[in-house]
C-alpha cells in the first residue's frame, strides 16, 4: 500500500529516542523528509545520521526545549512548511494528589500539555494558509484509563484527548486533518521509568522494577507489550492520504488492555 508520503516534510517531537524515533524511522521508511526535535543534541545528531543512512532521505535535527513557549514559537517558525506535525514530547512523572508538588506539576505540563498546544498553534497558523495538514497527537492511554497513582499524566492526556477533538472537529473545514494515537504499555525508556517509580513507591528500591515489569507483561494481551514500531505504523498510517477521512479520532494502541480490569 502506497501511503503517498514520499516527499512529505514532517515535524517530530520528542524524537531522539523512544516512540518519536519510532516515529521518524517510519515516516523516512516511506520517504519522508524528516525534522526530528527533542532537547538531547547528541542523540538527535546520531538519529539524522543513521536515518540519512538507512533511508536515503534527508533528516533535520532540532536542539530545543519544548516547556518554554518561545521554543515552540521558533520551532514553528523555522519548520513552517512542514505538512504533518507529530507531538510526542513529554514524560510525566507518576504520583498521587498529595505526592505532586505544584512546581513539578507545572513543569510536567510544561513540556507534555502546553508543549503539544503551543506547537500545535504555531504550526496550524501555517497549515490554514496553505489549506492543508495533518496533525498526530501521540497521548497515552492513561487519558482514558484514569489513574489516581498517575493523577498529573491521567488529567493532562484527558485535556489533550478533548484539545485532539475539539480541534479535529474544526480543522477540517479548512482542509486540515487532527487526531490522536493512545499507547498503552509500548517497550520504551519511558515505561522501565514508570516502573522504577512504581518500584521506588512500593519497595523503596527502584531497581527492584523488573519484579513489577514482570507482573504486568505476563497479564497483557498476547503476554507482551506494544512495540515502539507498531505505534509508528499507527502514526504513519494516519497521516497518510489513506487516512483522509479521519480527523477529530483517538485511537488507542493497547491490545484491548483499557477494556479489562486493571493490571
Amino acid at each position: 500500500m502506497d501511503l503517498e508520503l514520499r516527499g512529505k516534510k514532517v515535524l517530530i517531537t520528542g524524537a531522539s529516542k523512544g516512540l518519536g524515533l519510532a516515529c521518524a524511522h517510519g515516516f523516512a521508511s516511506e520517504g519522508a523528509i524528516v525534522h526530528i526535535a527533542a532537547r538531547n543534541e547528541s542523540a538527535l545528531k546520531s538519529a539524522v545520521a543513521d536515518i540519512e543512512k538507512q533511508y536515503k532521505t534527508k533528516a533535520y535535527a532540532h536542539a530545543v526545549d519544548l516547556s518554554k513557549t518561545e521554543n515552540a514559537v521558533a520551532l514553528g517558525k523555522a519548520c513552517a512548511d512542514v505538512d504533518i506535525l507529530v507531538n510526542n514530547a513529554g514524560a510525566i512523572p507518576g504520583g498521587s494528589l498529595l505526592e505532586i508538588s505544584d512546581e513539578r506539576w507545572r513543569q510536567a505540563w510544561d513540556l507534555k500539555v502546553f508543549g503539544f498546544i503551543n506547537l500545535t498553534r504555531e504550526i496550524y497558523k501555517n497549515m490554514l494558509t496553505r489549506k492543508s495538514g495533518v496533525i498526530v497527537n501521540i497521548i497515552g492511554v492513561a487519558g482514558e484509563r484514569h489513574r489516581p497513582n498517575y493523577i498529573t499524566g491521567t488529567t493532562g492526556n484527558a485535556g489533550l484527548m478533548a484539545f485532539t477533538r475539539a480541534l479535529g472537529s474544526e480543522s477540517v473545514d479548512h482542509g486540515i486533518r487532527v487526531v490522536g494515537i493512545n499507547p498503552g504499555r509500548i517497550e520504551t525508556e519511558r515505561q522501565i521509568g514508570h516502573f522504577k517509580e512504581q518500584a521506588l513507591q512500593q519497595f523503596g528500591d527502584e531497581s527492584r522494577w523488573p519484579e513489577l515489569q514482570a507482573k504486568v507483561i505476563v497479564s497483557l494481551p498476547f503476554g507482551r507489550a506494544g512495540k515502539p514500531s507498531e505505534v509508528s505504523d499507527l502514526a504513519t498510517f494516519l497521516a497518510s492520504a489513506r487516512a483522509s477521512y479521519i480527523s477529530g479520532t483517538i485511537v488507542t494502541i493497547d491490545a484491548g488492555s483499557s477494556l479489562r480490569t486493571r493490571v
